[in-house]
């Protein structure tokens, strides 16, 4: 019989036996980790060596002897090496599945050991252990207890109008102007100093004067007025403090002097509101326009709602529950919250300038924020679990369907997009969370609040790090960063028809 062939018999899986004998030590080693000893008996092992003789002398032919009629000491020393691996491996499976059975460990993710380390021993019991992050354990209040405050404000023709001018200035173009004032547009060369080293120049920023410029690591408050009145050549200077969560920990809470050089000043002049216009964007007047935006505020009220709605459910359910999350799995799901926060803000009709502000907040504080979404992800996953809440693929088309007629693209066309930078991983999770969302909301008892708008309007973000390594930060890098919030959604717009944002 060949290698391939030997080998081939010997991981055919053995027919599982009865209930394992094991004897299982969980004990507490951090929060939600628990480290877990596995011994399988003598016993147990010597079953499963037989069905697995048994097995290859009933299937296979070696020649000298008829199947079935194979001397058991002779298939044990063909086989003796796979038989072995293959044991082991069956053994580790099944007693995984019973430990996790019978003991409720409902792990969130691969148990922490090495397979190639662990050995089945010839003589004796098999034994093993492993470290593994769980979920963590709490009870759920009955809802109908819970109080919840609902902020609630009206749109106003104001807001409207305000959103209308917001929404033309992605059509504008920019025009040289000699002095800047607020909301203009300027273009410096940035030199960073650091305990009056040099730490790096960023050239050609292209930033609007909002009061606050935000960066994935700090932010500049009051920048409207630094560089009210700035004209080209002029130079303004200002202290910024990095953020105590910054990515790169030795800057953290650092002060970096920041040299600004304004290379020129610009204006955007928005399109005139002709037919010509309105046809590129999919209507016919000027208040069809203003409903649409009307609708986007609403449903950006409805998002605001259920967020502080979420939070409330969320502090309410752990006031009294005392349970911290692994660091390690805090930082590896940094990334994933963004992208979930980023998920829900397109859904609710934000524009990617109000998006990418909200992501430069975020990165600014990401492992609190991170800590906290995931408490609240396994409050809502435990509410959709209980209540047996499932996301069918209507739902995902629908929820894909909605979020493009908001953006003023084909539905094909957007999840294109999610698919490729990965967003659409997080959708049906998202989708779970929110029907879960909604569930509690149908048995808590609300108090309309007056609630107040954000004023996202303010902020200008720059997707970059003041306090990243340099060779992360180059100045093409810098550049290209800075403008595509001013570039993004005129060039989308200029692909196909755009719904006012």
């Amino acid at each position: 019989m060949s290698t391939e062939e030997t080998t081939a018999t010997a991981e055919a899986p053995v027919e599982k036996v009865n209930k394992l004998n094991l004897d299982v030590q969980i004990d507490d080693v951090g929060p939600c980790r628990k480290h877990v000893r596995v011994i399988v008996p003598r016993s147990d092992i010597d079953t499963y060596h037989s069905k697995a003789i048994e097995q290859i002398i009933d299937s296979e032919t070696i020649p000298g002897f008829r199947k079935g009629h194979v001397p058991q000491k002779l298939v044990e020393k063909k086989f003796r090496t796979a038989i072995t691996d293959q044991i082991k491996q069956q053994l580790l499976v099944e007693s995984l599945e019973q430990v996790a059975e019978t003991h409720e460990l409902d792990p969130i993710n691969e148990p922490d050991f090495d397979l190639e380390t662990i050995e089945l021993p010839e003589d004796g019991d098999f034994e093993y252990e492993f470290e593994v992050e769980v979920r963590p354990s709490f009870a759920l209040p009955d809802f109908s207890s819970i109080v919840i405050d609902r902020p609630t404000r009206e749109i106003t023709d104001q807001e409207v109008g305000a959103h209308l001018d917001q929404f033309l200035a992605q059509f504008g173009e920019l025009e040289a102007i000699e002095s800047a004032e607020a909301n203009d547009y300027v273009t410096i060369n940035a030199t960073l100093t650091h305990n009056g080293q040099r730490l790096r120049e960023m050239d050609d920023l292209t930033v609007q004067l909002k009061p606050v410029l935000r960066f994935h690591d700090a932010e500049v408050s009051g920048f409207d007025e630094l560089m009210t009145g700035a004209k080209a050549g002029d130079v303004r200077e200002v202290d910024i403090t990095i953020s105590t969560e910054a990515e790169l920990i030795k800057m953290r809470g650092e002060t970096v002097h920041a040299k600004l050089n304004v290379e020129d000043v610009k204006r955007r002049q928005n399109p005139d509101m002709n037919k010509e216009f309105f046809q590129r964007i999919g209507v016919e007047t000027v208040e069809e326009m203003e409903e649409l935006i009307r609708g986007n505020l609403e449903s950006q009220l409805l998002y605001e709602q259920r967020q502080s709605a979420r939070s409330q459910v969320l502090a309410q359910i752990t006031e009294s529950a005392d349970w911290d999350l692994p660091e390690q799995l805090v930082l590896r799901q940094v990334e994933n919250a963004l992208r979930r926060e980023m998920l829900e803000m397109q859904q609710a009709g934000y524009s990617q300038r109000e998006i990418a502000a909200r992501e430069s907040q975020m990165r600014q504080n990401a492992v609190s924020t991170t800590r906290e979404a995931l408490k609240e992800h396994f409050v809502l996953d435990k509410i959709a679990t209980e209540q047996t809440i499932e996301v069918s693929n209507a739902d995902i088309e629908q929820e894909i369907s909605n979020m493009a007629m908001r953006q003023g693209e084909s539905p094909r066309r957007l999840r294109a997009r999610m698919e490729k930078s990965g967003v659409i991983e997080n959708l049906e999770a998202q989708i779970r969370e929110m029907k879960a969302i909604d569930y509690v909301l149908e048995h808590v008892k609300f108090e309309d609040k007056p609630g107040e708008r954000t004023e996202s309007d303010n902020v200008f973000a720059v997707s970059v790090a003041i306090g990243a390594s340099v060779a992360t930060t180059t100045s093409d890098a810098v550049k290209k960063t800075a403008i595509e919030v001013i570039k993004s959604d005129s060039s989308e717009a200029d692909d196909t028809a755009s719904t006012p944002e």
